[in-house]
């Protein structure tokens, strides 16, 4: 289905927009990083928050290293601050990119299991489908910070990946 190639290239796409997100966020007043902008988790601040918190629990599931200690609910609160926010996305982005690197075609095969305490119940699914995961999660939620930004007046990095500066 995938290939560490694959998590390579959404590794280091996923960096480099969060690099560019970064760059934005220390900029922001509190108060308009965390507006209710009618997205699924309100803010800005709050999506990014839910997004970190998703990349620290499936990187758990893959590399078994810390996992977040709150549940799905209170991901929106996962980082107090926009600084300590940037300061543990640049950990989680390094985290990713030393995890994709090291990957091999083995490590994209077999079953991960698992039990969500969001739905408290036990999983049992392909890597593969799980890593894929992790990337389109990351995907889908930066497009709706990337849309409240532009509608806050902000100028989001370009999103398409042949446009990805090279390494």
């Amino acid at each position: 289905m995938i290939t560490p190639e694959y998590c390579r290239t959404m590794a280091a796409y996923n960096k480099w927009q969060n690099d560019g997100l970064r760059e934005i966020v220390k900029n922001m007043a509190p108060q308009a990083l965390e507006q209710d902008r009618g997205a699924f988790f309100g803010s800005i601040f709050a999506t990014l928050n839910h997004l970190l918190w998703g990349d620290t629990l499936w990187m758990s599931r893959f590399d078994g290293g810390p996992a977040p200690d709150q549940t799905i609910r209170d991901s929106t609160r996962f980082m107090p601050t926009g600084a300590t926010w940037a300061a543990e996305r640049f950990r989680m982005d390094g985290r990713i990119t030393h995890w994709a690197e090291h990957l091999h075609a083995v490590d994209l095969t077999g079953t991960l299991r698992w039990y969500s305490g969001s739905l408290q119940r036990d999983f049992e699914k392909p890597v593969s489908l799980c890593v894929t995961q992790l990337f389109n999660h990351q995907t889908h939620h930066r497009g709706q910070v990337h849309a409240m930004l532009t509608a806050a007046g902000e100028k989001p990095n370009d999103t398409d990946l042949p446009f990805m500066p090279e390494n």
